[in-house]
């Protein structure tokens, strides 16, 4: 039996939060601190230094000997440097250990180093890292030893965003600001902000360590670039919500455990659909804070899978023919004193407010549907969305019946008089309860539904930052309450302006609502009669992010200068070509030297047990053979594919940068790669499992 963990003694000890800021800081310094992160404005210097000094004396208690400004660039990971507490040594030979509150606020990466879509120059280095106060520090234990990470924004020398968490916070900004002038609108004079509230279904698969590096594709990309389906897959559906194994559980629990140390609310851990795949859900939390908790799970995962013999796949698409990896992004709207805005309550055709910000939500969502389609897009998900595993690459809004009816009387008659009422279930069982029912199902296909008091958006890909989603989603919601603050802010009779409003949006939004089968041919033709768009690929979806109306929302409310955004389009369309650049290369690889020459061993192998049998006098060779020239077919077959793909990667790489460029690996590179991937996966069926030059998918996928 493992060691007993007692929860509630180990849950954040390793986390500079309120309590142990109110235990170290002197009140008056705690209180401007929490007065700042409340209300926003500067640290003062003075200030700075007990934090910091407080800080510092925690961390080494926790046996920290470096701090690092812990931020998230562009390239999708997040990133650090580690510097020692020590200071120049003394007369004496002995070094003090010192953290400034200059050092705590401020660091200096080097800004030329990181993805930037042009906005710093290879020689113009200097970025800054500024404390996130509003998301507490935390003391990582690892390989390292311990080490303080300060969750940070970063900047460039000028002023612009290089990072996820910046842009991210402006946003938060922006809902807050025009939330709060809704609410006031309604009477509220005790909410003082409205924070977005968000929690992240992360999902993700567990192989074996050896196999793992057996695979070139597993080692440069995170997926497996061949590989034919084994005997069995998911048909049976015996693996999701199934008894746990063992091995795996001990996984789970160190992964909780470490979770649970730094302040992550692991709360729901079970077997996802496909073989050897797994969730884990967090409770909410403010979305920077979220957004930092996301990639905690991503790292610990990953380290923890390590110490257990296995590696974590967080690829949206490890695995052809078998269910990939999402994200579930949870986003609702809550207020520093407990209401969640988006809680219809019992009678929602009777809650004015609920309808109002409903509306908004569908309009926003209705306007902005590329743009948040984007916020999803990255060359994993194009395997992914659209695949009756995740939801289309078409926008639409599940509200389920109750809201949909109560939207469809306020259209037609201008006015809701009723809401459908929860039920009871029976289960026809005399020993089972009744169970109260919801009032709506739940809907798996759509890409944005309603799920109670919340909005799930599942379009997100497994390995994604969740910042660039919640971004969208917080400033069109800003957008949509600044529009109806305008006009109620004007009106004369305020309840009449407010029903004409809900009405509005209803009417002029509704296609966005489908609350019907997401996966089927018939929601595609539905989905262009409505006009709504599908947008299919990553490289389809980046041009979202310099429309007109995107660059007019996000400099309204200062969440992207033009320079950034055009900066993000540059970045993102080199993402997407050298990813595709880094798969062409290893197929080109893996075909050349290890299944080419595999399978000429084999076929020599059947070669001479002919002519053996022959010499034994056995005329009867035909199943020898015929599986010689199904072979030599084959190869013969990935012989030009691989040259294609040769030839047509060769030209990619010498193009410039830039949309073109991705378009190009887009339309002619993955085409080329499916196509030498499909002899290899034939000849894969064909050649002794003892001459194939690594582990199969069974292997990977149950053999855990």
């Amino acid at each position: 039996m493992g060691e007993y963990v007692k929860v509630s003694e180990i849950f954040g000890e390793n986390v500079f939060n309120d309590t142990v800021m109110q235990e170290r800081l002197p009140k008056k310094v705690y209180k401007k601190l929490k007065d700042i992160i409340a209300e926003g404005g500067d640290l003062d210097l003075e200030t700075a230094d007990v934090i910091a000094h407080e800080m510092k004396e925690w961390a080494i208690e926790k046996g920290a000997t470096h701090y690092t400004h812990w931020f998230q660039p562009l390239t999708g990971v997040t990133a650090e440097k580690h510097d020692s507490f020590i200071t120049a040594p003394l007369p004496s030979g002995k070094v003090l250990m010192s953290f400034s509150g200059k050092e705590l606020i401020k660091g200096e990466p080097d800004a030329s180093s990181f993805p930037s879509g042009g906005l710093r120059a290879t020689f113009e280095a200097r970025g800054y890292t500024a404390w996130d106060c509003t998301s507490p520090a935390f003391v990582r234990q690892d390989a390292a030893g311990a080490t303080l990470c300060i969750p940070t924004a970063f900047c460039s020398y000028t002023g612009e965003a290089l990072d996820q968490k910046t842009p991210l916070l402006r946003s938060m900004e922006a809902v807050d600001t025009q939330a709060i002038r809704l609410l006031r609108l309604f009477g509220n004079t005790t909410s003082k902000k409205v924070t977005p509230s968000v929690g992240a279904e992360q999902e993700y698969f567990l192989v074996d360590r050896e196999k793992f590096y057996e695979r070139k594709d597993l080692i440069y990309t995170g997926r497996t670039l061949f590989g034919a389906m084994p005997p069995k897959g998911q048909e049976m559906d015996d693996h999701y919500f199934g008894t746990i194994r063992q091995k795996i559980a001990a996984y789970m629990k160190d992964v909780n455990e470490e979770l649970w140390k730094l302040g992550v609310t692991a709360k729901t851990q079970h077997n996802e659909v496909a073989p050897a795949q797994h969730e884990l859900a967090p409770i909410y939390a403010e979305a920077n804070v979220a957004v930092d908790h996301n990639q905690i799970i991503m790292q610990t995962l990953k380290r923890v899978a390590t110490k257990h013999g296995m590696k974590c796949l967080l690829h949206e698409k490890p695995f052809a023919g078998v269910n990939g990896s999402g994200k579930h992004n949870n986003w609702s709207l809550t207020t520093d004193d407990g209401l969640n805005l988006l809680d219809p309550g019992k009678t929602p055709h009777e809650n004015i407010k609920f309808l109002l910000i409903l509306s908004c939500i569908i309009k926003a969502v209705d306007e902005h549907a590329g743009l948040l389609r984007e916020s999803a897009a990255d060359p994993g998900n194009d395997h992914r969305l659209g695949a009756n595993e995740a939801p289309p690459a078409i926008i639409s809004i599940f509200l389920g019946e109750q809201l949909e009816d109560v939207v469809e009387q306020l259209v037609s008659t201008g006015t809701a008089t009723s809401s459908k009422k929860e039920g009871v279930l029976e289960t026809g069982v005399r020993t089972l309860p009744e169970l109260d029912k919801d009032a709506t199902d739940r809907n798996r296909t759509s890409p944005f539904a309603f799920t109670g008091n919340k909005f799930e958006f599942r379009m997100v890909g497994s390995r994604d930052s969740i910042a660039a989603p919640n971004i969208v989603l917080n400033t069109i919601m800003a957008e949509a309450f600044c529009d109806v603050c305008d006009v109620l802010e004007k009106a004369d009779n305020f309840d009449e302006a407010v029903h004409d409003l809900i009405k509005k949006n209803f009417s002029e939004h509704q296609r966005i609502i489908f609350n019907g089968n997401g996966y089927s041919d018939a929601w595609i033709a539905e989905a262009e009669r409505r006009g709504l768009p599908n947008i299919r690929s990553m490289v389809e979806a980046i041009p979202e992010l310099l429309a007109d109306k995107s660059v007019n929302l996000f400099e309204k409310f200062g969440v992207f200068t033009r320079a950034e955004l055009e900066s993000r389009v540059e970045v993102k369309y080199e993402n997407y070509a050298k990813t595709i650049n880094i798969e062409a290369k290893t197929m080109i690889d893996m075909a050349a030297k290890q299944f080419i020459p595999a399978v000429i061993r084999y076929t020599k192998t059947l070669a001479d047990a002919i002519v053996s049998i022959r010499a034994a006098g056995v005329e009867e060779v035909s199943v020898q053979k015929k599986l010689l020239e199904d072979c030599s077919v084959l190869l013969r077959k990935t012989q030009e594919a691989l040259k294609s793909l040769t030839e047509i990667e060769a030209k990619a790489c010498v193009m410039e940068e830039g949309k073109e460029q991705a378009e190009f690996y887009h339309n002619m590179v993955v085409p080329a790669m499916e196509a030498l991937r499909e002899p290899v996966d034939e000849l894969e069926m064909l050649v002794d499992k003892e001459m194939w030059p690594m582990p199969s998918y069974g292997d990977l996928l149950f053999e855990v």
